[in-house]
């Protein structure tokens, strides 16, 4: 009997175990059945037999329950089916198996973990007469019936009978031998497998549970999920080593543990490399102590200090590099992956479908190209991915990071693509883009790929127990546009943009925006017939295609043209002399590090273009440029500008009259934009199926923001149809419709041939559509590389193989720079600070925000003298001296605190300046949530020099909160915590700060406490001792609210509120309120000028003096101390308007005072000091405007007089003012008369809101009425024997008529 006879002859004629025996042997060898109506056959008859020898022994499978409770022989079984299901590793993901319950998101399609297999099989149920558990791997197996239910049996016996011989020897073929011995592994893995075994005995004599090697396992394992340091890692493990008997293998600190697993683990080198990224110093190079392109050195020139004593010499910089052989070795070492890196080879294909790489016409054209590699189907299919990587986050540090990851393609579908599989092997340091230099970092892998497709790698395979020499080859690279440049070496910016047309490119510079547009770049894609070829009015005016499209050119046809250019390898010498000049004339820069593998030309596909971010762009694009986004938009005035230069669209031409542009098809109304908005606003998803939409919508503007790619994704696909199909016209509609179609077909994850063809015909077709609609800025090179990529999938098969998705979440789940020991992990987004880092950031909080800088110039210095009594007091402010200081600067006594920062290894460092403030790193703080501020233990002997963390032994912490909250993160019972968030990048205070500052005052009220300075001495120490912050300011806000609306709060008793309520309707109380209320609004300099501010600073005036003293030589006088003190130093303004007056008129006085006397050429000496006092109205209480006492003392110069001045300066003063005053009466009218338009508007307004619901009271009684008709019509006819029908209209039935625009008629785009 043949080959075939087995399988063309019926089952029947052989017992079921030869149809196990049968089955079995060929999925081991892995042959594919032509055949495929009698395989139904054979598989159709082996369950039939199974079911009918196990339904008797597996009837408890659906036998649950007695009585409401599940009885104890499923609880049995159950586990009998866990422990087999777990024994099948093949058939497992990882630690998983799937789970056969009844629940419809199960049913064996699931892999879940055991104690959730076990719930739902206790809860749901098994599948109906699921009796054999082929989706756990039963299926190769037979059940012996004569054992106990549930064991298993392989069926071929020691023995076989010739009839089995023949069978399985004719079903094998001539090269299957059964006397082949199986191999013992190659010496490197053997000694793998020694370490292990090793590595896995008995913890301590008589220990069963776990090995050394298991334990240190979990160990690891716990510290990375849980993020636990070093330092807690070493005390647990001290713990257990004390808990543990004696004589036991327990490691006792990370360091050993680590050293233990150290050679199990995977290898890294460490590659020096040049500072500018030119070469990498390794190989040839590996010795050269400069770089041989720019000569900079290689090392580090170490300080003088450690010169002599330090012998390892420090590089500039250094890459990691991880070696793939190793890792691909793995994945052969172990039962779980080695049998699935043959599954491409093995698993049957359907005609026509691609449902994974092996499937593809590429995969298959490889094959044939390279029929020895195809031979041995455990030879590894390789695909690389690069993208850039911001550690620190967008707002952060600019430090862009390269790491290049490598994934086999041999696993099977659900395997493939996992992050478990994704293998990071280069690691390009930063913190500069390498852009065209990339392919400097890629030599080593480059390097070892030649080794694997050349030599080759001895492999153990543990599945057969085999030794191969193992093989791998790059497939392609996966990575967006802007790295797609970096890897190809074609460019992918300006007309030449697209590298499939290359040259053929139809883009052009637009006239006015100075941006490449693809308008009209797709009528050469459709058929040679169609009409759109023709037209000369919907496209470019006045012209007709009748090219073809470029033809797509094989590898050898490129790298041809590359040689015949010249352009160079960028790790060859002089290659930017030489490739510069070529560059300027092709659209290639460089000479691929690709084009050194020797298969890669004949590759089909060998880069791909990113379908999630051109997704993604283009749906920017079209929902920008529809909702009208300010800044965003495609329709803009340049745009409209030059529209009708390339294109006819009269409708779009702007109106004369006006100077506007009238409004476009494609563009929404504001009333259709806050419709769309409250829409997506409101719009639910399934839990896990996309982010919340609802957070990206702002009313305000009318528009979406913060849409991450995979938003985009769902909107683009879901969304689109739905979202516009009422207030979009109904040609639009259709066409961003089946844009939206497109992509949809086109990332499905089973795709068919003959779908994408259709999609290669039907998207030069849509993208044309667009072009008859939208402007042509809107055509970028995003919107044009939709057309090739149907083609792309057709060749490489379905696109969740080689788009980003994946490798982006990789990159931020594991690469992200907040993951650091001892912290508690969110989203990457919150993170609790160490107590080094709550210190750095107290001290920036304390020394450099602007929102706290009240509080250290005034009430913190008084907190101060508070608690330092007899320490050092002085005088000090701001204009005018108003303000009062203690004698030492308030840095001084917070510079302690800045010299606990963290080293330079945190995200929070000091400044290297003696300057007290701090640099603070505003990556890792803008994208946390801080910790709680713990206050620090009192101190019982306060000094100067003490911390802004200590406090007085008689004072309580400012904003404290009962130890015994829990609800705060990171909170611990016996500690006091005090909040601190983080808005918009600066450090507030939380509410509850501010609660208790309120509370504070409800404890004690005194009954003459009108305002601060009545509020007794015992009840202000008492609102210190609570809450030591700004009481009066608080208090004077407190007090004003009651008086306003006086109504007593419960807290105050009714006689004390009769006190207050007689002294505010004092007569003098009242004037000297409403004296104060004019003063707070009355602006001294005019209106809009404010109040009077300085950039003085924290130095006091006299500081400020003696530094210009340095400077001049001399003593200032009032009127250059006064510029130092108000004009700003970064754009010469002065700080308010107040302070730029007075500079003009002191200019003005000067300039009159200096011009020469009568019969003499020579200028006047000009004395700044009376000049400046007669301008600013003299001294008042020995002090001068913007110059304190000191600052008066400290001048030498003579105080002259204002008789100094002469008439004519007065003169001109007098007229400026008048004039002045002048102004200020105009404003002042216009101010009253728009006060009563307002007036008037409410009252309308109001009008308008009474009739309106008039109107509302008036519709419902009608309503009402008519509800009461209808029944007694309906009564009447019942009675009169007639049958009624009623009719209504489907509620929420859409109207014909288009949305009106009312106000949105013009786009107002003015020049």
């Amino acid at each position: 009997m043949g080959h075939s006879n087995v399988w063309n002859s019926h089952p029947k004629n052989y017992g079921p175990d030869a149809v196990f025996l049968v089955v079995n042997r060929d999925n081991l060898l892995g042959g594919k059945r032509k055949q495929r109506g009698l395989t139904r056959v054979w598989v159709y008859w082996l369950k039939t037999i199974l079911r009918g020898k196990m339904s008797s022994d597996r009837q408890w499978m659906y036998k649950r329950f007695m009585n409401g409770i599940l009885i104890q022989e499923f609880l049995n079984g159950l586990e009998t089916f866990i422990n087999f299901a777990c024994s099948q590793s093949r058939w497992m993901d990882g630690d998983k198996i799937k789970c056969p319950c009844n629940n419809r998101k199960c049913q064996n399609m699931s892999f879940r973990d055991v104690n959730t297999v076990r719930y739902h099989v206790a809860k749901y149920g098994f599948v109906p007469n699921y009796f054999v558990w082929i989706y756990q791997g039963e299926s190769t197996m037979a059940v012996d019936s004569d054992q106990n239910e549930g064991s298993e049996s392989y069926v071929c016996s020691e023995e076989p009978s010739n009839t089995y011989h023949r069978m399985v020897n004719e079903a094998a073929g001539a090269d299957f031998n059964m006397d082949d011995m199986d191999e013992p592994p190659n010496p490197e893995a053997q000694k793998f497998y020694d370490m292990l075994k090793a590595a896995d005995n008995e913890l301590w004599p008589g220990c069963k549970t776990h090995s050394q090697l298991s334990l240190v396992a979990r160990l690891m394992s716990m510290k990375s999920e849980n993020h636990m340091s070093e330092k807690l890692f070493d005390q647990v493990t001290k713990l257990m080593k004390e808990i543990v008997p004696d004589n036991n293998l327990v490691t006792d600190n990370f360091y050993s543990t680590k050293k233990l697993l150290r050679g199990m683990g995977l290898p890294v080198e460490k590659i020096d490399c040049c500072f500018n990224g030119c070469m990498l110093y390794w190989g040839a190079d590996s010795d050269l102590i400069s770089c041989k392109f720019c000569d900079h050195p290689r090392f580090k020139k170490p300080p003088r200090v450690v010169e002599k004593r330090q012998k390892t010499k420090v590089a500039y910089k250094k890459m990691y590099y991880f070696p793939l052989i190793p890792r691909l070795q793995r994945l052969y070492a172990s039962n779980a992956t080695a049998h699935d890196m043959r599954w491409h080879s093995e698993h049957e294909v359907e005609q026509g479908v691609m449902r994974h790489p092996s499937d593809s016409l590429a995969w298959k054209h490889f094959n044939q190209i390279h029929p020895d590699f195809a031979a041995e189907s455990r030879n590894v299919r390789l695909g690389l991915c690069t993208d850039g990587f911001q550690p620190f986050g967008q707002s952060g540090q600019q430090y862009s990071t390269w790491p290049v990851i490598v994934t086999p393609y041999n696993l099977p579908l659900w395997l493939c693509m996992k992050e478990q599989y994704m293998f990071m092997s280069i690691l390009v340091p930063g913190p500069k883009n390498p852009k065209d230099k990339l392919d400097v970092f890629l030599q080593p892998l480059i390097a070892e790929l030649n080794h694997l497709w050349d030599v080759g790698v001895n492999t153990y395979d543990i599945s057969k127990k085999q030794n191969f020499m193992m093989r791998a080859a790059l497939m392609w690279t996966v990575s967006d546009f802007p790295a797609y440049s970096m890897l190809s070496g074609w460019s992918t910016v300006g007309r030449l943009a697209c590298p499939y047309c290359m040259d053929k490119s139809d883009a052009f510079t637009l006239k006015f925006s100075g941006k490449q547009s693809w308008f009209d770049n797709h009528r050469k894609f459709l058929l040679a017939n169609h009409p759109f070829r023709r037209n000369r009015t919907a496209f470019r005016k006045n012209k007709t295609v009748t090219t073809v499209p470029p033809v797509v050119r094989s590898g050898d046809d490129i790298l041809t043209e590359i040689q015949s250019l010249g352009l160079k390898k960028v790790t060859e010498m002089d290659a930017t002399r030489t490739n510069g000049p070529i560059c300027r004339t092709c659209g290639w820069r460089k000479h691929s590090i690709f084009w050194d593998l020797p298969y890669w030309r004949s590759n089909l596909i060998r880069h791909n273009l990113d379908v999630m971010h051109i997704e993604k762009n283009v749906f920017d694009n079209v929902f920008n440029t529809v909702l009208n986004v300010d800044g965003k938009t495609k329709d803009t005035f340049k745009s409209r500008k030059e529209l009708n230069d390339y294109c006819r669209r009269p409708e779009l031409k702007r109106n004369e009259a006006t100077g506007k542009y009238p409004k476009a098809c494609y563009t929404l109304d504001k009333k259709a934009r806050q419709t769309l908005c409250e829409w997506v606003k409101i719009l639910k998803f399934p839990d896990g199926y996309v982010s919340n939409m609802g957070r990206c919508v702002d009313m305000k503007k009318l528009k979406l923001f913060g849409m991450k790619s995979h938003d985009c994704h769902v909107f683009m696909q879901r969304l689109i149809p739905i979202a516009f199909r009422e207030i979009l016209p109904l040609n639009v509609w259709k066409v961003l419709t089946e844009l939206s179609l497109f992509f949809k077909e086109l990332t499905v994850t089973t795709i068919k041939t003959d779908d994408m063809v259709r999609l290669e015909n039907d998207i030069p077709l849509i993208l044309c559509k667009l072009e008859r609609i939208f402007p042509p800025s809107f055509f970028d090179s995003m919107e044009h590389l939709p057309v090739h990529l149907a083609y792309e999938a057709r060749i490489a098969g379905p696109v969740q193989y080689r788009w980003m998705y994946p490798f982006e979440r990789y990159l931020r789940k594991n690469l992200s720079i907040f993951k650091h020991p001892g912290r508690a992990f969110g989203r990457a987004k919150k993170r609790c600070m160490t107590d080094e880092e709550y210190k750095a950031a107290r001290s920036y909080v304390l020394l450099n925000c602007e929102e706290v800088a009240p509080y250290i110039e005034y009430v913190y210095p008084k907190w101060l003298q508070m608690a330092h009594k007899g320490r050092g007091r002085g005088r000090g402010g701001r204009d005018g001296g108003h303000g009062r200081g203690h004698g030492r600067d308030s840095s001084s006594i917070l510079r302690p605190s800045v010299q606990s920062v963290p080293s330079p290894t945190h995200p929070i460092q000091t400044s290297p300046s003696p300057s007290p403030s701090l640099t603070l790193s505003p990556s890792p703080l803008s994208e946390i949530r801080p910790p709680p501020i713990v206050p620090p233990p009192h101190t019982s002997d306060p000094s100067p020099s003490s911390t802004p963390h200590s406090t007085p032994s008689d004072v309580v912490p400012p904003f404290t909160e009962p130890s015994t909250s829990s609800s705060i993160v990171g909170s611990s019972a016996g500690s006091a915590k005090l909040v601190i968030e983080i808005v918009d990048g600066s450090f507030f205070p939380s509410h509850k700060c501010s609660a208790i500052i309120t509370k504070s005052f409800k404890k004690m009220v005194d009954s003459k406490a009108f305002s601060w300075k009545k509020v007794s001495k015992s009840t202000k120490k008492t609102y210190f001792d609570d809450f030591q912050s700004k009481a009066a300011e608080r208090y004077s806000d407190f007090v004003h609210k009651l008086k306003i609306v006086r109504d007593r709060p419960d807290f105050i008793p009714e006689d004390k509120w009769l006190e207050w309520l007689q002294y505010w309707e004092e007569p003098e109380v009242k004037k000297k309120s409403e004296i104060a209320s004019k003063n707070r609004r009355t602006e001294v300099a005019g209106p809009g000028t404010g109040m009077s501010r300085h950039t003085g600073g924290s130095k006091s005036t006299i500081e400020h003096a003696r530094e210009l003293a340095r400077e001049l030589g001399r003593d200032p006088n009032f009127y250059e101390i006064f510029r130092k003190m108000h004009v700003k130093k970064a754009n010469g303004q002065f700080v308010d308007n107040k302070s730029k007056m007075i500079a003009d008129l002191v200019e003005e006085r000067v300039t009159a005072a200096s011009q020469p006397v009568e019969g003499s050429m020579d200028l006047q000496p000009i004395d700044y000091d009376p000049i400046y006092l007669e301008t600013i109205g003299g001294q008042k209480k020995q002090r001068v405007y913007g110059i304190d006492s000191k600052g008066v003392d400290f001048c030498s110069s003579s105080r002259a007089s204002s008789s100094s001045v002469t008439a004519a300066v007065d003169e001109a003063v007098e007229q400026r003012v008048m004039e002045t005053n002048e102004r200020i009466a105009v404003m002042e009218t216009e101010m009253k008369e728009k006060d009563q338009q307002i007036t008037l508007l409410k009252d309308e307004m109001q009008q308008m809101k009474e009739v309106n619901n008039e109107m509302k009271e008036m519709k419902n009684a009608m309503q009402q009425q008519m509800t009461n008709m209808q029944s007694q019509l309906v009564a009447l006819m019942q009675h009169m024997g007639h049958r009624v029908q009623t009719e209504h209209p489907p509620v929420g039935q859409p109207t014909t008529d288009p949305p009106a625009n009312d106000e949105d008629d013009d786009i107002g785009l003015d020049d």
